[in-house]
């Protein structure tokens, strides 16, 4: 192992150190937002129903 190996090894390690639980944080929420996002989606095209076909009790 060179010694620019071991150094972007250490700033690697150093940096994971630091702002790994922050990037852990960030990713759930991201996730949880998508997650949200795809049942709002859901939730609309399904209340929407096929167009030009009209749903029971409309006229």
């Amino acid at each position: 192992m060179t010694m620019d190996i071991a150094g972007e090894v250490i700033l690697a390690a150093l940096a994971l150190r630091v702002f790994g639980r922050d990037t852990v944080v960030l990713l759930r929420r991201l996730a949880a937002a998508g997650v949200r996002a795809g049942i709002s989606e859901m939730r609309r095209d399904l209340s929407e129903g096929p167009k030009g076909v009209h749903q029971e009790g409309q006229a």
